[in-house]
């Protein structure tokens, strides 16, 4: 099902290469975060869904608003992510937690479950060095966002980090 998902995720963003490319890595590293802290396989499934359609709502909102901001993402991606899951098939109670997840992707307090922890540390690898982040920042968003061991050690890695 994942693989499927992917594939008409990939349809859904036709031609849009950045953004494909984003949710892509989100999802491979949302996974390898999962993995290496073993988390469950009913919690990786729900994970790997979310990391692929996390930003689902991202073309309607430019055209609805002319902005893709991250609030707008959440308050409108949960419903096409719905209708998406639906016609594949997906188990309502995967579904649910999938859009929770994707309306509150770009929160940051209250997060409330290791599949939304791994998904906003995942967005957050990608978007540091898509959005050119300095040093600075991203040491700042290392203290402030990263929470799982693999996250960290994920990001030390990539960024060259001296922390911890």
């Amino acid at each position: 099902m994942i693989n499927k998902l992917h594939f008409e995720m990939i349809r859904l963003y036709s031609g849009d290469v950045k953004r494909i490319q984003h949710f892509c890595k989100v999802h491979s590293y949302a996974k390898l975060i999962a993995e290496m802290e073993n988390i469950d396989a009913d919690t990786l499934f729900i994970l790997e869904t979310a990391a692929l359609t996390h930003d689902i709502g991202i073309h309607y909102c430019e055209e609805k608003y002319g902005s893709c901001n991250g609030k707008l993402q959440e308050k409108e991606g949960p419903e096409i992510a719905k209708r998406l899951l639906a016609d594949l098939h997906f188990e309502e109670q995967v579904s649910e937690r999938v859009q929770y997840l994707i309306a509150h992707h770009h929160t940051y307090d209250n997060i409330d479950g290791m599949d939304y922890q791994i998904l906003v540390e995942a967005d957050f690898l990608v978007n540091l060095y898509e959005d050119g982040i300095s040093k600075q920042e991203i040491e700042r968003a290392y203290k402030k966002i990263f929470r799982t061991d693999s996250g960290k050690k994920l990001c030390r890695e990539i960024f060259h980090l001296n922390l911890d």
